[in-house]
């Protein structure tokens, strides 16, 4: 309870059961102040990180769709091309081995991204106490790898498509086709490297909601209450003094 003056805490604070009373109801008001204040904090802080976990969870879905798709392709390139029987070997054994690979590298991704996406809202919802702050740090490690995954894949669907070209037809249809290939994967380097650069946060900048334990969460509230709390607690006992020197 914030007094005006000197005289108001006298009025509150003069000797008898009632003064004592009135200043054991302020203290427990403070007390229940505070705490509501580091529950809102803490509650604040959760609001933050779970932007951040809905943040990494959208984008392994994303992620995992797409991979679902190219491995569909990379399957179809396995189980219903025909290789010519004049193709050599050496450049079946190449298609093939590098659509596998392709099919393989996308299900990698896919598999991570929806095991990243199921298990890592589950933990920070039903773990305990700082499972929110355990389940975004995993989310954003793997959450790169998925997208490394990913990247993987789009570059040996290229080169498989490459290959494909050379079981089919004759050098002079397939190397204006593979030149071609060529181009579309250096436009596709071209703009992930323009676009990441754009938005890409330098060492340092990245800034999260990171709180480390409630402890914490309670020495910032702390720091919010402590030093206008001093002064009055200060006062108050300055005021408790005065008046028991001047009933006596």
């Amino acid at each position: 309870v914030s007094l005006a003056t000197r005289e108001g805490r006298l009025g509150c604070l003069g000797p008898g059961r009632e003064g004592w009373a009135c200043v054991l109801a302020s203290v427990t008001m403070l007390h229940a102040d505070k705490r509501a204040l580091e529950n809102n904090l803490m509650v604040s802080l959760i609001e933050i990180r779970q932007k951040e976990l809905d943040f990494y969870t959208a984008n392994c879905i994303s992620i995992g769709t797409q991979a679902a798709l190219l491995s569909g392709f990379a399957y179809a390139g396995i189980i219903q091309i025909a290789i010519p029987e004049s193709c050599p070997d050496y450049l079946k054994a190449a298609y093939l081995s590098m659509t596998v690979v392709t099919m393989t590298v996308h299900l990698i991704a896919l598999f991570n991204s929806t095991m990243c996406a199921m298990l890592g809202p589950g933990l920070a919802l039903r773990g305990p106490d700082g499972s929110m702050h355990t389940a975004v740090d995993g989310m954003m490690v793997e959450y790169r790898v998925c997208f490394l995954f990913f990247v993987a894949g789009v570059v040996f669907f290229h080169f498989s498509a490459m290959l494909f070209t050379w079981t089919q037809w004759s050098w002079l249809i397939a190397l204006p086709v593979t030149t071609v290939l060529f181009l579309f994967l250096y436009g596709i380097y071209s703009h992930f490297t323009r676009i990441y650069n754009k938005f890409q946060l330098q060492p340092g900048e990245m800034v999260d909601g990171r709180i480390v334990s409630p402890a914490e969460a309670a020495a910032v509230a702390g720091v919010i209450l402590t030093a206008p709390q001093r002064q009055k607690d200060t006062e108050a006992s300055q005021v408790i003094r005065d008046t028991q020197g001047a009933s006596r």
